[in-house]
Order: structure tokens, then C-alpha cells, then sequence
């Protein structure tokens, strides 16, 4: 009576019910492929209405936020912009005697702007007037003379 042991019945709640199990040691069946085609071919329709309405919801996404969008853009190419400036500057201050000859060329311009423009009172009336006459012109409140 113990050498026979009888084999207990379970549920198994992880196999799909459409699948077919015979016997222990026997193939397992699958669905027919005409379920599988079924659900193949929904999953098709549902990703093929998503591209097919993308371009309209890639518009009006771009409507609602377009200026957002466009700020972003401006202010990381701002940023890489700094950043390639910064890298050429550093290169060009690796090279022997070029960051001398850019400091002297920084100072003689230095001087120059000073005597020309501030050492005189009438030369400093006529810098504000050229101050005052490009900040219309940016800012767009005076017309240009």
C-alpha cells in the first residue's frame, strides 16, 4: 500500500485556462494561433490610431506650449553657447604669449575709452547720449534719430 502513492489533485491557478495539460510527461498545447492572431492584430489597431493621431496631438501640444518651448531652446543654447566660448577662450590662454597680447590689447583699450569719452564733461554728455539713443533702440519706447 505505501509503494503506490497516489498523486494529489491541485488547481493551478498560473496556467492560463486555454491551455490543455494531458498526463505528466506529455507536450503541453497551446492556443490555436487564431487567438493569438486576434489579440496580434488589436494591439495593431490600437498602435497604428496612436501614430495615426500623433502628428495632431504633437500640434496641439506645440500650440499650447510654444513659447515655453521656444525659451527652453533659447536657454540652453545660451548655455552651450557660454560654454564653447568659455572652452575657446581657456584654448586660446594655453597658447605662449597670446593671453599677454590680449591683456595689453584690453588695457590700451581701456585707456583709450578713458580719455576719450571720460575724462571731459562734454565727452561723458555725449556717452550718455549714446547710451540713451542704443537702450531706444533695444528697448524699442524712443524712435531713432
Amino acid at each position: 500500500m505505501e509503494s503506490q502513492l497516489q498523486q494529489q489533485e491541485y488547481a493551478d491557478t498560473t496556467r492560463p485556462e486555454n491551455i490543455e495539460v494531458s498526463q505528466p510527461g506529455t507536450i503541453v498545447t497551446i492556443p490555436p494561433s487564431s487567438q493569438t492572431d486576434k489579440k496580434l492584430q488589436e494591439v495593431g489597431s490600437q498602435v497604428s490610431e496612436f501614430l495615426a493621431k500623433l502628428p495632431n496631438i504633437i500640434g496641439k501640444f506645440w500650440a499650447d506650449y510654444k513659447d515655453p518651448i521656444i525659451s527652453l531652446g533659447l536657454i540652453f543654447a545660451a548655455i552651450i553657447t557660454v560654454k564653447v566660448v568659455l572652452a575657446v577662450i581657456d584654448a586660446l590662454n594655453d597658447i605662449p604669449l597670446l593671453a599677454p597680447t590680449f591683456e595689453l590689447i584690453g588695457i590700451a583699450y581701456s585707456a583709450w575709452f578713458v580719455n576719450r569719452y571720460l575724462l571731459k564733461a562734454s565727452n561723458r554728455q555725449e556717452l550718455a547720449q549714446e547710451i540713451e539713443k542704443l537702450k531706444g533702440q533695444v528697448v524699442g519706447s524712443q524712435q531713432v534719430q
